[in-house]
């Protein structure tokens, strides 16, 4: 008798073991579901096994077979916002097939999870920038910000650095409620956004933050997306990816954007470039596929996107002295004229001439949200970025206009003086026929033009506004800075640049 019991314990631990549902990290306690739609939830178990999903906030039961290769996938239906919440777990047994209660089934429970809003948070370092900073660099406001940071309907997901050769199930990372140890280790730019938006909507928030400091864009993308830009050397070995990591491409989007794949978002937003300064040539339209090569993985049609324009820094004292990232900003302008719902927050005016990661965090964060709670949730009253829409040669003076700008545009620093006695800004350059520019020596705003004169050229055909590495940008817009922008399209300087590429994914 007692060697039969002993039997069947030992029969009944055994079935709870290969029973086990296994989930993706981010399926855990304290996680976010997006608001009113199906949500996809996904792991591991036995094959041929059902597995049943309970959801508390309904009491509805989900089962799915597992597969051949011991993957299983259900959709559950999400209410509006509000929570904490159970998500129950458990392997049915052919009697009770929809049953989460069973005694030879395995349970599992996730608990404190909250319905609401959920956007991906990507890029490199300047998402990547925590709240306590780097070394020597610290995030502006930080330690009012910490203080006051406790919340528990901001959650956040920071996701583990993982470049990889082959697309990954998982990524590393927990979700954590908002608190002063949590934020200080989070994205301060994502958790900027996040806030912006907890405050405007009243709902809980969920930022799932997958970012790696000096990340190309083409890290991101996957190798069929990659096919269209001949540039770009798709011969990618294991010994490539862990010499380059986070600039070899396909790296980062197999080691931690793949993980992520179909969890059920509201968004993304977006902060990188200045690793593809040295190729900005082909940046819009590379960029432009990768955010068409995310939505078509998410299956969540044309979702928001919304990213951060590369804030000013001088790269002309650097390494990359051989090239003007002025470029990469306007070809990143571009991209919000070639993808729908896609917009982007400027940020000419937050720079740090010697540091590449600017402190002003929360303006990077808060101009985000500014984009989603405008064009995502419909908040009205709320400012928009004015951009270069045409100009105008008239005589000596050229007459630039501005899209967006019903609040007409003006410069941050304008005395209000009489115009004949007006140099409003020292960032505008005019060039004639001769393809050779002069720095501006009259500037002035009436509603939504700028006029523009220089003293050495009198018949102008071309205006230049900020077109330099490092610059204060201080044409505004409803306290929104306005892009650099050129109203000509010649090709910059011959020089060895084209040559300085860092054939990045081609070690020796």
């Amino acid at each position: 008798m007692r060697r039969s019991v002993l039997f069947f314990i030992s029969y009944f631990i055994f079935s709870l073991v290969e029973a086990q549902v296994k989930l993706p990290s981010f399926f855990s306690d304290n996680m976010v579901l997006q608001q009113q739609t199906e949500c996809n939830i996904w792991g591991t178990a036995d094959k041929g096994k059902s597995v049943v999903v309970i959801t508390s906030w309904d009491k509805k039961s989900y089962s799915a077979m597992v597969d051949e290769n011991g993957e299983f996938l259900v959709k559950v239906k999400t209410p509006k916002a509000g929570g904490p919440y159970d998500i129950t777990f458990a392997i049915a047994t052919p009697s009770k097939p929809n049953s989460a209660s069973s005694g030879m089934g395995y349970d599992r429970t996730l608990h404190n999870v909250m319905i609401g809003e959920v956007w991906i948070c990507s890029g490199q370092s300047n998402m990547e920038m925590l709240m306590k900073g780097y070394k020597a660099q610290p995030v502006e406001g930080a330690a009012e910000e910490l203080i006051a940071c406790k919340d528990a309907g901001l959650r956040l997901f920071y996701g583990k650095r993982a470049a990889r050769l082959e697309p990954q199930k998982d990524i590393a990372g927990t979700w954590q409620e908002a608190n002063a140890a949590s934020v200080r280790e989070f994205s301060a730019t994502a958790y900027f956004f996040g806030k912006a938006l907890r405050k405007s909507l009243g709902v809980p928030v969920g930022l799932i933050c997958t970012v790696f400091g000096g990340s190309a864009c083409e890290a991101w993308m996957n190798a069929d997306w990659l096919k269209a830009f001949p540039k770009v050397n798709l011969d990618i070995t294991e010994e490539k990816v862990k010499k380059l990591q986070q600039r070899c491409p396909t790296a980062l989007y197999n080691g931690q954007l793949a993980p992520l794949v179909g969890y059920g978002i509201r968004g993304a937003i977006w902060y990188q470039g200045e690793d593809n300064v040295p190729r900005y040539d082909f940046y819009a339209p590379l960029m432009a596929r990768m955010v068409q090569g995310w939505r078509e993985e998410w299956q969540q049609g044309d979702f928001p996107f919304y990213y951060c324009q590369i804030a000013p820094f001088a790269y002309d004292e650097t390494d990359w002295a051989l090239y003007n990232s002025a470029l990469l900003r306007e070809q990143q302008a571009m991209v919000e004229t070639m993808v729908p719902n896609c917009r982007m927050a400027v940020l000419l005016d937050t720079g740090l001439k010697y540091v590449i990661h600017p402190r002003k965090k929360r303006i990077a964060g808060e101009r985000l949200a500014l984009l989603a709670l405008s064009n995502t949730y419909d908040v009205k009253g709320l400012p928009d970025f004015a951009k270069y829409k045409d100009v105008e040669f008239k005589s000596d003076t050229a007459v630039v206009a501005f899209d967006r700008s019903k609040e007409w545009v003006y410069f941050e620093h304008d005395t209000g003086e009489r115009a004949d006695r007006l140099l409003a800004s020292d960032n505008f350059e005019v060039a004639g026929a001769d393809q050779v520019f002069h720095p501006a020596t009259k500037v002035w705003v009436s509603r939504n033009r700028v006029y523009v004169i220089s003293n050495k050229v009198k018949k102008p055909v071309a205006v230049r506004y900020a077109w330099r590495d490092w610059v204060v940008g201080d044409l505004m817009h409803d306290g929104l800075p306005v892009s650099s922008f050129r109203t000509d399209d010649w090709e910059p300087a011959k020089n060895t640049a084209s040559q300085k590429t860092g054939d990045y994914n081609n070690p020796k």
